[in-house]
């Protein structure tokens, strides 16, 4: 378990990706976003004081067991770029589609990503029903909406292989114990950054025949 800002950042730093390049973008990061914050609230004021760990390590450890060579990532409500930027970062040849319909917050987003040079990270300035449709290697969405709302706006994204990270804090299991009409390979993994929080993590056939989320 993560518990401070140096085990957070000892953490991105042994990680595969990682050469200084990354550690650069996320500490430029890190400054943008607290010059931000003090325009609009991108994240709890008190969270600033724990980004590696609340924010960084959050968003990277959506990374594991995502091999390497996927080549596209649908990020969900992107919000202040997470975990959708700071999976840019992290694999910057890899294309990265962040979605997120607040103005204010994509501009800063596009903002990020011409500072960072992220040039395969797009910012999409909509609401998820408004993107086309498309199959992601991977998909991802941090408090973005309830999973049954989630998989029925999100699920045209996504093939059998599509890997799911859906970091959903305290309500993980409960989630996932309540969804019925979808045919999935959904587990809860536990948060490396917050004892009672989870991850719901898997693969996504589709409806069950004949039925409805």
């Amino acid at each position: 378990m993560i518990e401070n800002e140096d085990q957070a950042r000892a953490w991105v730093e042994a990680l595969p990706e990682c050469d200084p390049s990354m550690i650069a973008r996320f500490e430029r990061f890190e400054a943008l976003l607290r010059d931000e914050n003090d325009r609009q609230n991108l994240v709890s004021a008190k969270s600033l004081d724990h980004t590696w760990s609340r924010h960084f390590a959050d968003s990277l450890q959506l990374l594991q067991d995502v091999p390497r060579e996927t080549s596209d990532w649908l990020d969900l409500g992107t919000g202040a770029g997470f975990p959708g930027i700071a999976i840019a970062i992290a694999r910057p040849d890899q294309e990265t589609v962040c979605v997120e319909s607040r103005a204010l917050r994509t501009k800063f987003l596009d903002y990020i990503v011409d500072e960072l040079e992220l040039t395969q990270c797009r910012i999409l300035h909509c609401r998820l029903q408004d993107v086309e449709t498309r199959p992601f290697d991977a998909v991802s969405a941090r408090a973005f909406a309830p999973l049954p709302k989630l998989l029925e706006l999100s699920s045209r994204f996504s093939t059998r292989d599509t890997l799911w990270r859906l970091p959903k804090g305290r309500s993980a299991a409960r989630e996932l114990e309540n969804l019925r009409g979808w045919d999935h390979m959904f587990h809860v993994e536990q948060s490396l950054t917050d004892a009672d929080s989870g991850i719901i993590c898997g693969t996504l056939a589709g409806r069950k025949k004949g039925k409805r989320a």
